[in-house]
């Protein structure tokens, strides 16, 4: 899989990026590492701090991918930034949950309410 391939759909409002998975399962290493590698360029490329992750389309999730998300919060809590996770659907959040990832991510039911938390 090549990394061109861009994994997000990205838009801005009100100085928030909006990037909103493709992508509904995220669970082989090669997808993972491309993913990870995306969102830490909105940071380290072009100089994002406030981004909200959508979740919408994604259905499935692995474990190696809650550590790329992991990675991308100390990348934005190193430059003061912002992230918001949004749209986890049931099966996810309960996965945010059992991990107590829920005390380390802002994370909302809508791109809506994610905004307002910025």
């Amino acid at each position: 899989m090549s990394s061109d391939v861009n994994r997000f759909t990205i838009q801005t409002i009100n100085g928030v990026t909006i990037a909103k998975f493709i992508d509904n399962r995220i669970l082989d290493e090669a997808t993972i590492q491309v993913i990870g590698d995306q969102m830490y360029r909105l940071v380290a490329d072009h100089g994002l701090h406030k981004i909200i992750l959508d979740f919408d389309a994604v259905e499935h999730l692995s474990s190696a991918a809650l550590g790329k998300l992991i990675n991308m919060k100390k990348k934005l809590d190193a430059v003061d930034g912002q992230l918001g996770l949004c749209n986890l659907r049931p099966e996810l959040l309960k996965i945010f949950k059992v991990t107590k990832l829920t005390k380390v991510f802002d994370i909302t039911a809508s791109v809506e309410k994610a905004l307002k938390g910025f």
